[in-house]
This record gives C-alpha cells, structure tokens and sequence, in this order.
C-alpha cells in the first residue's frame, strides 16, 4: 500500500471516525454519557503519553545526528511552551468576551447592563460554536500534518500516531458537540459540522505528503512538535480533569484505564512492526 493512501486511510481514521464514534456516544443516556466519558479521558492519557514517548520522541531522535540532538530536545520544549500560550489566548478570548467583561461592570450598571446582555445571548453562543468549529478545524489540520509526518518517517510510526490521535480526539469531538447543542445546534447541525472540519485532518496529511516528501531534514522537528502538543493536551488538559475525584475506587479506575491506553499503543506498535517486517 502506497505512503499516501495510508495517510488518507488513518488521517481519516483519526479524524471522521472519531467523529462518527463521538455522535454514537452522544445517542447514549445523559448519565451513561457522563459514566463513560471520564474512563476515555484516562484512556486518552496513557496513549498519547505513550505515542509520544515510546513513538515520536525515539523516532526523531533516530533522525538525527548526535550534534543536532539539544535542538530537537529545544525543540520540544519550544512546542510545550507554544501551545501553552495558544492556551491561553484561547482561554483569554473566551474570557474577554464573556464572564470577564460581566464582572467588570460596576453594581450601578448591573440593571442596564442586564437587558442588553440577555438580548445579545444567544449570539455570543452561537458565535462561541463557531469559534469552536474554527478551532477544531485547525486543531484537525494540524494533527493532519503530523500524522503525514509520521508516516514519511516510517509507516509503523504513523499508525501509531493516528491511533493516538484518534484516542484523545474521540473525548474532544463529545466535549465539541456539548458545546454545539449549547450554543443551540441542533444533533445533525452538530454532526455535519464536526464531519467537515474533521475534513481538515486528511488536507492536512495530504498536503504533509506533497510538500515535506523532499524536506527529511526538518520532519524530525514535526515529530518532536506532535510529540509536546501529545504531553502537553496529557498533562495540561486531561490529568488535571482526573484529579478532581480523589476516591479509592475512581482513581484505580483511572490507572487501569491509563494502562489500558499504553498497552495499546504498545501492542499497535509491536504489530505494525511485525507486519513492516
């Protein structure tokens, strides 16, 4: 099978059937819904650390020479810090437009303020889905690239990679459409939106092949970039979502769901290697 059928192949894996797998989810009971998803969370976790310390990480470092090696570790601490601060200007974004200004406003203002902020309500919502589609289109795009990356690195990679993606974009596609139907989508509004920007990850692992197939040199900077955008939606969005129950019984629970998610991307590994072989 071609390189670039197996990045259209696996970017849409990562990316529609995630989709698809998140609007099935979302046909489930309301307290079901919120029985399983913490479990995807945990299970996210210990994929994408794992793609990204037992996949990624390795597989640039084998790329380079040993001079080059401090850029690449930079380079991952680069990435860390980067999306951190996209973070946060996302998180700024929201704020500024919505609760911040609110409790800005001065006690005397509070009842003016009310009527006009009630009447402008349902479009900041319906502007926040939007905003939200945009990111997400983004977002795809993005894993697209890295996903191609990977495959133009070595095949068994790249479907390490899109397994890893798709294990924390399942969680965040649900999450998405919560926001959607808030923002006052209807289910199938909500469904076909996230289907096209869902597009976005098989352009972006498309345009990977065309324009980095002559470009080795720099494709270990990529791993090494999905490798920090892997720790870091880990570590700085999931795990602390995960601290919030404490009990005996949830946190087992979470490690045995965690182990789950490395086990798998270690097994996929061991058989993609196999099969290379």
């Amino acid at each position: 099978m071609s390189t670039l059928l197996l990045i259209v192949l696996f970017t849409a894996i990562g990316g529609i059937l995630s989709v698809m797998a998140a609007g099935v989810f979302l046909l489930l009971p309301e307290q079901q819904r919120q029985n399983v998803l913490p479990h995807g969370i945990s299970f996210a976790t210990g994929a994408l650390l794992t793609g990204a310390f037992c996949g990624l990480i390795p597989h640039a470092f084998e790329e380079v020479a040993v001079a080059d090696m401090p850029m690449l570790s930079a380079t991952i601490l680069i990435g860390i810090l980067l999306f951190f601060i996209l973070e946060k200007l996302l998180v700024w974004r929201h704020c500024h437009s919505h609760a911040c200004e609110a409790h800005g406003e001065d006690s005397h203002d509070e009842h003016d303020h009310a009527h006009a902020h009630n009447h402008s309500h349902d479009n900041s919502r319906r502007a926040t889905g939007m905003f939200i589609i945009l990111g997400d289109s983004i977002h795809n795009f993005v894993d697209g690239v890295l996903i191609g990356a990977a495959f133009l690195t070595d095949p068994q990679l790249g479907i390490v990679t899109s397994l890893a993606v798709a294990a924390h974009e399942i969680p965040q596609e649900v999450g998405d459409f919560a926001i959607l139907l808030h923002s006052g989508y209807t289910r199938k509004k909500a469904l076909i939106y996230n289907m096209l920007a869902s597009l976005t990850t098989v352009i972006g692992g498309v345009l990977a092949y065309f324009s980095l197939g002559d470009l080795h040199h720099i494709l270990p900077y990529f791993l090494t970039l999905a490798a920090s955008s892997f720790i870091y939606i880990a570590v700085a969005d999931l795990i602390p979502s995960l601290h919030q129950k404490t009990d005996i019984k949830t946190s087992l629970q979470q490690i045995g769901f965690i182990l789950a998610g490395v086990a798998l991307i270690l097994v996929m590994q061991s058989i993609a290697h196999r099969f290379e072989g």
